[in-house]
């Protein structure tokens, strides 16, 4: 396996050695914030295919589309991967100042591309998403990680409500800004940031006054576009990815794009979760090649999960950001201190670079396995 983890029987979170091959030692407990589109979705998958994750529960806000529509599509997601089990808690349905927007044009109107999949069965929590954040970090105080992967709207309310939460999280780790590269929604803003810039700016202040006060709390860990318009995945990945499952690759999104109809491996994958991909990703490729030129797509969130279980994939800086949240030009920037003008110490780890390749590797690898283990494959 290329990415060095096997599946194991659990013992308390914990599994055998193995003379022959590296195994997982420690799970990392995630809460997932998700507003979940196509990469969303992905980051879902990865999560529930890792052996080294402890998926607590997914919390939802609306940014790709409406709260509403993304807990559907959560819990759907978590059911396609057999996680049926993980608490899916609807959120704040729009920012806290500005107007709700969302992105049909880049996920399409649920969401999930050309994809169709079953409602979920299982209700919604009966929980708020703000009170799962704040009451599993209470109930287990210096355990549970955080990822952020759409706007921060429900994390604001979650830190206003319960100041010593970045005390309180073993980590935090956020999909959104800009920090040395052009925004993908302004000439100056990234989607996340954009969709609820004063919720951006509430929580990044909170963890500069708690890092300030307690120089032993975590720094969260920032992906910005400068690292996750690294992150591509195009139609050879995901043919690479239906072979992992035991799948004929689907060929829609080769044909897509324009290649030949007759060719003689043409097919449509068995797989459920290769054609989930397939549809979603055909969907978030064509408009990639509309908008950005190339007949792919950005997986921005993906990579954050699996950075936020192995560092080792990007590289930091330790940074002082806010977000501008009145400029007329660069409402919802991040704002980056890189020279130190301001005098404040970091608040952030911004990611500057990222291993890409191996990235890949593991996501076709994890999400692969996931695949070929799906209980609607022949076997």
């Amino acid at each position: 396996m290329s990415t060095g983890w096997i599946r194991a029987r659990w013992s308390h979170g914990r599994c055998a050695r193995s003379a022959s091959i590296r195994v997982v030692t420690e799970r990392t407990t995630l809460i997932l914030d998700v507003d979940t589109g196509i990469d969303d979705s992905l980051a879902l998958l990865y999560a529930a295919a890792s052996p080294d994750v402890e998926l607590l529960a997914a919390t939802c806000v609306s940014g790709n589309v409406d709260a509403r529509q993304v807990a559907i599509n959560t819990g759907a997601i978590l059911e396609l991967a057999g996680r049926p089990d993980v608490e899916v808690a609807l959120g704040r349905e729009v920012p806290l100042v500005r107007a709700l927007e969302t992105a049909s044009e880049t996920h399409g109107p649920r969401g999930l591309g050309h994809a169709e999949l079953p409602p979920p069965s299982r209700p919604l929590s009966a929980r708020h998403a703000v009170d799962v954040i704040v009451d599993e970090a209470h109930r287990r105080p210096g355990e549970v990680t955080l990822v952020t992967l759409g706007p921060l709207t429900n994390l604001a309310i979650a830190v206003l409500r319960e100041p010593s939460l970045p005390r309180l999280l073993r980590g935090y780790t956020l999909m959104g800004g800009a920090f040395g590269v052009p925004g993908n929604t302004t000439p100056t803003t990234e989607w996340n940031i954009h969709c609820d810039p004063e919720a951006a700016r509430i929580v990044f202040r909170a963890w500069a006054e708690a890092c300030e006060a307690d120089p032993s709390i975590a720094r969260p860990l920032a992906l910005g576009l400068d690292v996750t318009e690294q992150a591509r995945i195009l139609p050879d990945d995901v043919v690479r990815l239906a072979r992992r499952a035991g799948s004929t690759p689907d060929d829609s999104i080769a044909l897509a794009r324009g290649e030949e109809p007759m060719h003689a491996t043409r097919s449509v994958a068995s797989n459920p979760v290769v054609r989930y991909i397939a549809d979603a990703l055909r969907f978030y490729m064509e408009f990639h090649l509309a908008y950005d030129g190339f007949y792919g797509a950005f997986i921005h969130d993906p990579l954050a999960v699996a950075a936020t279980l192995d560092r080792s994939l990007v590289t930091t800086e330790p940074l002082y950001v806010d977000v501008e949240t009145r400029g007329e030009l660069t409402y919802g920037m991040t704002v980056a201190d890189r020279r130190r003008l301001t005098g404040r110490p970091p608040n952030l780890d911004v990611a500057v670079t990222a291993n890409v390749a191996a990235f890949m590797d593991r996501l076709i690898e994890r999400i692969g396995g996931l695949a070929a283990d799906h209980p609607d494959v022949a076997r």
